[in-house]
């Protein structure tokens, strides 16, 4: 299995995930303009998709949802609120495209096997994915103001995490935004801070090499290397050494991240 963050932010989300037999893409939160240039910075075309998949209705994940499957006539999966929800902006969908995907149910797709959980989030019914291969395990966890335990079981022996650390809680706090959007930011259906990721993380991860990849950073009240060295300093606290026992990586709301291999046999020892 191979993947790339292609974008990551308030401004846009989206993730590539591909094997042998299947290529799919998670959220849709750009215009398809860019999703189609971001996808051909990483070597792959929109031709080759074979579904999308929908986390929740926020336009930062469906901006060019629409215009982009219309385009490439690609079958959409999201839950039944989520399809409810969507902003008119999307425009029609052909109901031959249209499909369900519920939450805590799980998608056979080509060797790919998708798993979705609840998060809390101030949306219709917002999932997160764990997408399960051969050849290994990727986690979703975005847009989510605390991590249950169900996520945390549901998460735990994956290989690879995308992870939410939006922001810093006193960069937040000390900025710009009125009381009512903080409020809502660090409220149980809002977003994660990079300490709640980092303790998140702590109950997670078991040391066997996982790659985290933290998402999600606000532009305005975090910054890559504030997120970084606070999820890097809480890990190490609790005992992981970052960079031999598990692997920290940025994503970009701008540019794509490098398509990335995920395969156990290179792993120094195998999840369980």
């Amino acid at each position: 299995m191979r993947y790339s963050i292609l974008a990551s932010g308030s401004t846009g989300n989206a993730i590539y995930v591909e094997t042998d037999r299947i290529r799919l893409l998670i959220d849709a939160g750009l215009s398809g303009k860019q999703l189609e240039q971001r996808m051909k910075l990483i070597g792959t075309s929109p031709a080759s998709l074979d579904a999308i998949l929908v986390t929740h209705e926020h336009i930062d994940h469906v901006k060019g949802l629409g215009v982009f499957a219309r385009r490439h006539k690609l079958p959409i999966y999201m839950n039944e609120a989520t399809w409810e929800h969507l902003p008119s902006s999307v425009g029609a969908i052909p109901i031959e495209q249209q499909h369900t995907f519920s939450t805590y149910s799980i998608l056979e797709v080509g060797n790919l096997t998708v798993e979705s959980f609840p998060i809390s989030h101030d949306a219709a019914d917002p999932m997160g994915f764990c997408i399960h291969s051969p050849a290994g395990s990727l986690a979703l966890v975005t847009d989510t103001g605390y991590v249950s335990r169900r996520i945390v079981e549901k998460v735990t022996g994956t290989d690879a995490v995308i992870f939410e650390s939006n922001h810093d809680v006193e960069m937040l706090r000390m900025g710009s935004y009125p009381w009512n959007v903080k409020r809502r930011i660090l409220s149980d259906t809002g977003h994660l801070s990079n300490e709640d990721a980092a303790e998140a993380l702590l109950e997670i991860i078991g040391g066997n090499g996982e790659n985290i990849y933290l998402a999600h950073l606000s532009q305005d009240n975090n910054l890559l290397e504030l997120a970084h060295l606070t999820v890097k300093g809480i890990l190490e606290e609790g005992g992981l050494q970052v960079g031999k026992d598990v692997r920290l990586w940025e994503t970009h709301p701008d540019r794509p991240t490098p398509l990335h291999r995920l395969d156990r046999k290179e792993k120094r020892k195998l999840s369980t």
